[in-house]
């Protein structure tokens, strides 16, 4: 039950904070059709944190909410992706983070088609819209990759900066043993996208053999759920 949860919570914390961080190019983006894409894969994402949050708190069973779960838990209780959490940077840098966890997700959601059918439900609904941000993430890595020199450089940067936090994305939960392959998708994914694009990653072996992060506090989760629960906080009693 325990191992349960915390992949429940895992897929729902990864969503929201993710949707969440993307939500905040909305007005900024680098031009209207980007700004608008970023919008409508915050919302993507963030409706699938609440189905995932739903399921974590009636397998909690202490009666907590997905609006609970979100609102109401200190980053240390988190227990999303460290990669998500990471700040936006640049489009390139956004970018970039974006793909290497849309093969992830998409990975995943994949191996979940057997699994108990609560979950398999929402995988199924999920993997529509994650097919779809990994093939527009992919191809946008390709086309700004192999680009312009500028356009090379930040991605380049991008993945030089981001690929110390992928040791999660090709090494699963080690309770999760149905789930031991994704790993091997997920660079059967990146790879030849990144050679495409003429980006290589900071260590090739490290590439190839994995390795995991392991969960860490960090002030920049602490910063953005002192923005996104700030209301909740405020006016817990409130209804809409």
């Amino acid at each position: 039950m325990t191992d349960h949860l915390e992949f429940l919570l895992q897929m729902g914390d990864s969503a929201l904070i993710l949707g969440h961080r993307l939500s905040e190019w909305c007005g900024h983006g680098p031009a209207l059709e980007e700004d608008i894409a970023l919008a409508n894969t915050a919302l993507d994402l963030i409706g699938q944190a609440r189905m995932w949050l739903t399921v974590a708190g009636r397998v909690e069973g202490s009666g907590r909410s997905a609006d609970d779960l979100a609102f109401h838990r200190d980053a240390m209780d988190f227990r999303n992706l460290l990669i998500v959490e990471r700040p936006n940077g640049d489009f390139g840098h956004t970018l970039m983070r974006q793909f290497l966890f849309d093969c992830h997700h998409l990975a995943t959601l994949r191996a979940l088609s057997d699994a108990a059918p609560e979950i398999a439900e929402i995988a199924a609904k999920a993997l529509k819209e994650v097919t779809y941000h990994q093939e527009r993430s992919a191809d946008l890595v390709l086309r700004l990759g192999d680009g312009s020199e500028e356009s090379h450089r930040r991605m380049q940067a991008a993945l030089d900066a981001l690929w110390p936090y992928t040791g999660e994305l090709r090494d699963p939960m080690p309770e999760m043993h149905d789930l031991a392959d994704t790993g091997a998708d997920w660079a059967m994914m990146v790879g030849p996208v990144l050679s495409q694009a003429t980006l290589s990653p900071p260590d090739l072996a490290h590439f190839q053999t994995g390795g995991r992060t392991g969960r860490m506090h960090s002030e920049h989760l602490g910063h953005l759920l002192a923005v996104m629960q700030s209301l909740p906080r405020a006016h817990p009693d409130a209804t809409w």
